[in-house]
């Protein structure tokens, strides 16, 4: 059959138990076409690749170990089949579908000449999409599948992949260690190059959604690089590369993808970017020459944690061609490997394998040093567990145990979930629900040495513990930075906003990228790109650099600034002065001029004056509850009670002149002594009640402290009460001014009503229109320049008679005047 005549390329061992493995072993291979009038030929492979022949020697080697060792699975011989996958999908598909069935019919075992039996466990695959076909048939018939290079996380699905293990860390995790390169760095912008498969589409899906504000960056820009030598693709990518400001480039492909792109930055000498390398090209010598090393120096990337393995060097080292029988079962990846090496070929050679011409091979050739262990590990753990179960104990149906003559794929899966050791280098090796291991990986630095050479150095390590997370230990002195400066670069899409200002986005841009926008009056910011400016409380408010609150400058009519002075001066003074009237008064109260001019009248006005100079002190100084209280209540009750007084008095004076007359008498009784008081008091009654305020009306940045009326109609009530006594006084008096009188008290009534009600209607403009403590200060001035206009044109003349012209206080000249008149 066509298909018996496909034959795989492999060596094996026998044993109770075997194992399969997988390994690109070639880089590529060639069909022939298919005319389908002959037999098809075989595939063949080409491109030997040494680093997978040491990853299948290393599962032999491991297994070898596991069979010397006496405390791990005694009595027990474990054998292997172990595969050339050709890095081709159908080779190793075909290679697995053999592993299971037992079926490949080339293997004949020459200790008891049967063929291989089906393996319990296989080791591969290489390639995540050649791993996701494989696993996927596998889970079918739950045979665990150990991979040891596939880090795609689309692997980590337990429902997809029932049996899947894997003894290198999801790209999830890198994708994660990355970004805490980034982070650490402060490097927020940039650009992502991933290859066209599930690798690389992977790692550009968990990157969008993990590198946000939240995780510390944005893209710049997301580019597939092309499977080939694509040279105008390469071109566009490398050109959008030149043009963003992203300084930092990382990579998720293989070093076959930058090889291509290297070839493009070099043509275009694109220099000053800092490349950051996934695992599957960090350590490629192909990229680290000489040629490259002014673009790739100072590469940070990740890398899978090395491990020396105890004499697996001295196991390489033995490696030797079977001379015999070449190319019988067991060594045929042995010869290809050695005529590879040495540019020579056994006779006769291997039929379709190699193509290298040269000398023929003596077998004898020096060997260098050359340097899947973890995975065959974890299958002997688990296998070694499973066979320590004691019946009647076990996890399985009728609490049964595997037995070793009827052991079923399925049962090593339960074991593999749970198993946990160390190996002999120290790395810890358990595997999560999804099959995947405690993930650990080295940072790597490429270094360009000053003789030229170069160097790959570990910096640093990202791992992941059961307690504490994810961690990133970076040691910055050892790191090689390849710019002018040998410091980190800046890569940022807009520099951070510092405190004061806030951060706005562009419109249509990504988060990183964003305008820093001050702070409005009022607010502030006291961190690094804040997203809000906060407001200040009430009584505070933002410094002048918008990045903390400071308490608001008091703003009142103090006793300390020089309007204060000057009015708490004026208003001692007037105080002061009706004090000295009225003891001159006092003194004089016996005299004509006193007595003419209703002496207990005149106290009262003198008194109600005195309480109106007082009461304009209680308008300066920081506003207390008491004072705002008691303010508006002084000032209307001292008012009111000066202003009835004046109108008592006229309206006294006009009753005297009436009872002059003939039959005027009756009008004196009703202005007696009793009625004169009566009167004052019933017309000085009404007061309003006033409560303190804080204004920030004015004024943002400062506390205008000042009293506002508690009942605004109250207040201008009170205003008005006092200037309808002030108003009907004037009337009076102005009626009763060229009465025949020797002393005329009702024209210095009416000249003091007028300057009163000229104050007091200049003041209500004034008032309204004055801010603040200048409010207070035009109704201190209002009650000054109102209380001295009465106090001067009421008294004036009297003291002036009183003091000066005594000659003229005597009642003949009071009388002679009134008949001079």
């Amino acid at each position: 059959m066509l298909q018996g005549q496909f034959h795989l390329n492999g060596i094996h061992k026998d044993g109770d138990v075997v194992l399969g493995g997988l390994f690109g072993i070639h880089f590529f291979s060639s069909y022939p076409d298919l005319s389908f009038t002959s037999e098809p030929q075989q595939p063949t492979c080409h491109g030997f690749d040494v680093p997978g022949l040491r990853h299948a020697q290393t599962m032999a080697f491991a297994i070898d170990e596991i069979n010397r060792n006496s405390n791990l699975l005694p009595n027990v011989t474990l054998g292997y089949s172990l595969y050339d996958n050709c890095v081709q999908l159908a080779t190793g598909f075909r290679a697995a579908l053999s592993l299971i069935s037992g079926q490949e019919e080339q293997v004949i075992l020459h200790e008891t000449c049967v063929g291989t039996p089906p393996v319990l466990g296989i080791v591969g695959d290489s390639s995540s999409t050649r791993s996701i076909a494989i696993s996927t048939v596998l889970g079918l018939y739950r045979v665990p599948m150990v991979i040891i290079l596939p880090t795609c996380s689309c692997l980590s699905d337990r429902q997809k992949f029932p049996s899947f293990f894997r003894t290198i860390p999801s790209d999830a995790f890198q994708v994660r260690a990355m970004i805490q390169i980034l982070k650490h760095f402060g490097w927020t912008w940039a650009g992502l190059l991933v290859r066209d498969d599930d690798y690389g589409l992977h790692a550009a899906r968990i990157f969008q959604s993990d590198l946000g504000p939240s995780g510390g960056g944005c893209l710049a820009y997301t580019e597939i690089l092309p499977r080939g030598t694509d040279q105008a693709e390469l071109k566009r990518i490398v050109d959008v590369m030149k043009k963003s400001t992203a300084r930092v480039v990382i990579v998720f492909a293989h070093e076959g993808h930058m090889i291509n792109l290297m070839e493009e930055v070099v043509r275009q000498n694109v220099t000053g970017l800092q490349w950051i390398a996934s695992e599957a090209w960090i350590s490629a010598t192909v990229l680290q020459t000489p040629h490259l090393m002014p673009y790739l120096g100072g590469t940070l990337g990740i890398a899978i944690r090395r491990g020396e393995i105890p004499e697996l060097r001295d196991f390489l080292l033995q490696i030797r061609p079977d001379l015999h029988h070449n190319n019988s079962y067991g060594n045929n990846m042995v010869n290809q490997f050695w005529e590879h090496t040495f540019q020579c070929r056994f006779a006769p050679p291997p039929a379709g394998w190699v193509e290298a011409g040269g000398a023929l091979c003596t077998g004898q050739e020096d060997l260098e040093k050359y340097n899947v262990y973890k995975a065959v590990y974890a299958l002997a753990y688990a296998l070694d567990d499973m066979l320590q179960c004691e019946p009647g104990r076990g996890p399985f149906s009728g609490n049964s145990c595997g037995n070793l003559h009827r052991l079923e794929p399925w049962q090593l899966v339960y074991y593999l979930d749970k198993v946990n050791f160390t190996t002999s280098f120290g790395d810890q090796v358990s595997f999560d629900e999804n099959g995947d291991v405690l993930p650990i990986y080295d940072i790597l630095n490429w270094q360009w040495l000053p003789d030229g050479r170069t160097k790959l150095q570990t910096v640093g390590e990202v791992k992941k513990s059961a307690f504490k997370g994810e961690e990133l230990t970076l040691d910055e002195d050892k790191i090689f930075w390849n710019f002018k400066s040998e410091e980190p670069p800046r890569s940022v899409c807009s520099e951070s906003c510092p405190p004061g200002t806030r951060m706005a986005r562009k419109k249509g841009e990504p988060e990183c990228c964003f305008d820093c926008i001050p702070c409005s009056e009022g607010k502030i910011s006291n961190k690094t790109d804040s997203m809000e400016c906060t407001s200040c409380p009430e009584d505070f408010w933002s410094s002048p650099q918008r990045d903390h609150c400071v308490p608001k400058k008091t703003e009142f009519l103090s006793y300390h600034e020089p309007l204060g002075i000057c009015l708490t001066a004026t208003s001692l003074l007037g105080t002061f002065i009706c004090a000295v009237v009225l003891g001159i008064f006092i003194y004089h109260r016996r005299t004509p001029v006193v007595r003419a001019n209703n002496s207990e009248l005149s106290f009262q006005l003198l008194l109600s004056l005195k309480l109106c100079f007082l009461c304009s002190l209680l308008f300066i100084g920081r506003p207390r509850l008491w004072t705002c209280q008691l303010r508006h209540a002084a000032f209307g009750i001292s008012f009111v009670l000066c202003v009835s007084c004046i109108l008592v008095k006229t309206m006294v004076v006009l009753a005297v002149f009436k009872a002059s007359k003939p039959g005027g008498e009756a009008s004196l009784k009703w202005f007696g002594v009793l009625q004169q008081r009566g009167t004052v008091l019933i017309l000085t009654s009404f007061q309003a009640v006033i409560s303190p305020h804080k204004n920030t009306h004015y004024h943002n940045d400062k506390i205008v402290y000042e009293c506002v009326v508690g009942s605004t109609f109250g207040f201008a009530v009170l205003l008005g009460y006092i200037g309808i006594l002030a108003i009907l006084s004037f009337l009076i008096a102005f009626l009763a001014r060229n009465l025949p009188d020797s002393f005329n008290e009702a024209k210095f009534i009416t000249f003091s009503m007028l300057i009163f009600c000229a104050v007091w209607v200049a003041f209500v403009p004034a008032y309204i229109s004055s801010p603040g403590k200048y409010a207070d200060a035009v109704e201190v001035f209002a009650i000054l320049a109102s209380s001295f206009g009465l106090l001067v044109a009421l008294f004036g003349p009297k003291c002036y008679i009183i003091l000066l012209r005594p000659e003229r206080n005597t009642k003949k000249a009071i009388m002679g005047r009134g008949i001079q008149s």
